[in-house]
């Protein structure tokens, strides 16, 4: 199922409905099929379409850690709680702060970023 709408939305790339929106739904659909990369990819142009989309940041966070990016994520996370706190977007960037927190501590024990 996932295929299908993955297939769909990227038809509408590069079209009048091409906008930060089109690019989390995709992105959201990648991860949910596994793809973290391709994911991180469509929602870093989320973000720079709109970069005050609280909820395109929190994913990209997760996507990039799911790619094994901590460091990205991580700065994903931060950009993604100041973007949240200053809309008042208080359980997106409470939500950011627990999961930046646990990168941090993982980049710590590993030995640092």
């Amino acid at each position: 199922m996932s295929a299908a709408i993955i297939a769909n939305l990227e038809k509408l790339l590069g079209g009048p409905r091409d906008n930060a929106l089109l690019r989390y739904s995709l992105g959201n659909e990648l991860l949910k099929a596994g793809d973290a990369a391709a994911a991180a990819q469509r929602l870093r142009e989320a973000v720079e379409r709109d970069p005050k989309f609280s909820a395109a940041w929190k994913l990209l966070g997760k996507a990039l850690a799911g790619a094994g990016d901590a460091t990205g994520a991580l700065a994903a996370y931060e950009q993604g709680i100041a973007v949240a706190e200053a809309k008042g977007d208080v359980q997106a960037a409470r939500e950011m702060t627990v999961f930046a927190r646990r990168i941090r501590k993982a980049l710590d024990a590993a030995g640092g970023a």
